[in-house]
């Protein structure tokens, strides 16, 4: 994992959902500070991390925010970490810390497992534009 870099916090996630890349899109929009750097689970630098972190490869209904020589999240505690990113009313999402994670996490997976039948799904992973290729891994 020495490719990474260590000031970023990376998050790999669904490379051909359409929420996820929703998602990322909306997160590089308020990445204001330039915390982020993106990772498609499919991919195999995505295969590579989870793997090095002892997950499970071939579970891609999960986010996982990967803060390098630190910790790592996965689910609701991974989204609700990138929340904390950002400024304003964002913070408010902390409350949801009160509830343990396996009930968060029921949410979470509900979502998850439907996220194709809900909002679609790509034939292949994003590919970035020239000006965000930076952003991803």
């Amino acid at each position: 994992m020495d490719q990474l870099p260590k000031d970023k916090k990376i998050l790999l996630f669904d490379g051909v959902c359409n929420l996820c890349n929703s998602s990322v899109n909306y997160i590089i929009d308020r990445d204001k500070n330039d915390v982020f750097r993106f990772v498609a689970l499919q991919s195999d630098l995505g295969k590579s991390i989870q793997e090095y972190l002892g997950l499970n490869p071939n579970d891609l209904d999960t986010i996982i925010l990967y803060i390098p020589g630190e910790a790592y999240y996965n689910k609701s505690s991974a989204a609700l970490k990138v929340l904390n990113e950002f400024s304003g009313l964002w913070k408010i999402m902390n409350i949801f810390y009160i509830i343990p994670k396996p009930i968060r996490d029921v949410f979470y997976n509900l979502i998850a497992k439907n996220r194709y039948k809900l909002f679609g799904k790509k034939e292949q992973c994003r590919i970035p534009t020239p000006e965000l290729k930076a952003k991803f891994l």
